[in-house]
């Protein structure tokens, strides 16, 4: 079906919804690099206008990729909960989402599940980026594992105490780095410099005992192949959370060595050892922590002629389905062919943020950019205020903003610690009451450790090492 637009004298024709979809999206390299994206800033405009008289109805009955995540997606809708929105416009939808009365219609009738990602993107093409904050801001998520993250008021942080040669003693300073900022509630998760089973669960247990021996209340997680950390998890390391990037598309995901089988297979594992040996430790049973990132699809060649954000939406689609504790966008990450400056990478964050939020997803965003980007920390500083005014899940907390083991730019401790500040938001109950009764947190201010403190935390990284037997990893 084509669908047509006449714009100041010049009539567009888009051939199919895969067409359309495509032009209406804002600019970014990556639809340029794939071919697909508007020719200039009329067309895109014409086929935003196009796609804003599409009903809902429509999107859902004409799947732009067949595929089993498709599937997947069409099996979990909320059919139910859709049939009084099939008739809406996208541009009628927009307004809809944009409603003060929206957020509490979204959570009281369960829209969250009723709505596709195809119908999230497509919302999301026709508003700015102002929409996109004020619309994703009021919906809310809460999930629990070791803590709750997602209330409102909330912004998480992940400490992510990444080491060049997965030296156990850095990453475990680097986390009580995190700690002295207020960070860490949402998770301690290291991607490995090596993936190997025996590093993965040596860092697992040094993370495991470092909780232990702190009482913290967070969960820990290293970001290695799904199947490295089931296998660590069968070799007697402690999983807390259990990672995996995700894409939109079935041959994407296959290019990342996972099916949604494999997937659900991993959940399962992880919630019979969370039941079966550490039975207490745990408020909630979200175990599965998922990143995704525009451009993943075309950078495996695996995007079907359908543009970026689109597939974005369909990882979240297939996050949503494993009922995830944490969703993190990795904005900036893949590089400038995806997203080629600032600019882009501002849009992308904004749009990521919105649609995971519109389907029900606690989610995160990884503020960042490579070092071959257009892009800087003034720029990234931008992005990370505009999401938590967005209401963002969580961000980062990179020591220095600078990774020195991935080689990219992301956030800081002191920087999440000063948008907490800035917008009188707080950590996790549960981590915000551990941090006051050390008193790293006094009438809701950070403030310095004292020499008791400072014994405390070096007392627990000493008892969280001789737990743990010596090695070059040590």
């Amino acid at each position: 079906m084509a669908y047509r637009m006449t714009l100041r004298g010049e009539r567009h024709v888009f051939a199919d919804l895969a067409e359309l979809f495509a032009k209406a999206n804002e600019e970014k390299s990556g639809d340029q690099l794939a071919g697909i994206a508007a020719g200039s800033a009329r067309e895109r405009v014409a086929a935003k206008l196009a796609l804003a008289d599409v009903t809902l109805g429509e999107i859902v009955a004409a799947p732009l990729i067949d595929d089993a995540v498709t599937d997947l997606i069409l099996r979990g809708q909320d059919t139910a909960s859709f049939a009084p929105l099939a008739s809406l416009t996208v541009g009628e939808f927009r307004e809809l989402v944009l409603a003060p009365s929206f957020p509490a219609r979204w959570r009281d009738d369960s829209l969250a599940r009723a709505i596709t990602p195809e119908i999230a993107a497509a919302t999301a093409k026709i508003m700015s980026d102002k929409d996109l904050i004020c619309a994703a801001k009021p919906l809310r998520t809460v999930t629990r594992c070791r803590n709750t993250i997602g209330e409102a008021g909330v912004l998480g942080v992940r400490v992510q105490p990444n080491h060049p040669a997965d030296h156990l003693e850095g990453i475990l300073l680097s986390v009580l780095d995190g700690l002295l900022h207020g960070c860490g509630d949402a998770v301690l998760g290291v991607n490995p410099a090596r993936e190997s089973v025996e590093q993965v669960g040596t860092i697992l247990r040094g993370l495991g005992a470092l909780v232990d021996a702190l009482a913290l209340p967070t969960q820990t997680c290293v970001l290695a192949h799904l199947t490295t950390q089931l296998a660590a998890l069968a070799a007697g390391a402690p999983v807390d959370l259990l990672f995996q990037s995700v894409a939109g598309t079935e041959a994407a995901n296959t290019s990342f060595g996972i099916t949604l089988d494999l997937l659900a297979e991993g959940r399962e594992a992880v919630l019979a050892h969370h039941r079966r040996d550490r039975p207490g430790d745990f408020v909630g049973e979200q175990v599965m922590y998922f990143e995704t990132g525009q451009g993943s699809a075309l950078s495996a060649d695996a995007h079907h002629g359908v543009d970026q954000l689109t597939c974005e939406a369909r990882a979240h689609g297939v996050a949503r389905a494993f009922d995830p504790f944490l969703v993190n966008s990795v904005v900036g990450f893949i590089g400038p062919e995806y997203l080629a400056d600032a600019r882009q990478i501002t849009r992308a964050g904004l749009e990521d943020h919105f649609v995971g939020k519109l389907l029900g997803l606690p989610m995160g965003c990884d503020v960042c950019y490579t070092n071959h980007v257009d892009a800087d920390q003034n720029t990234n500083d931008d992005l990370l205020v505009l999401l938590v005014a967005a209401g963002c899940t969580f961000v980062m907390g990179v020591p220095s903003a600078d990774d020195v083991m991935l080689g990219y730019q992301s956030t800081s401790y002191h920087d999440a610690a000063g948008m907490r500040e800035l917008f009188n938001l707080r950590a996790a109950p549960e981590f915000t009451a551990w941090l006051t009764d050390r008193g790293l947190l006094v009438d809701g201010h950070l403030a310095d450790p004292t020499g008791p403190v400072a014994a405390l935390l070096t007392a627990g990284l000493d008892g969280a090492l001789a737990t743990l037997p010596s090695g070059p990893t040590r």
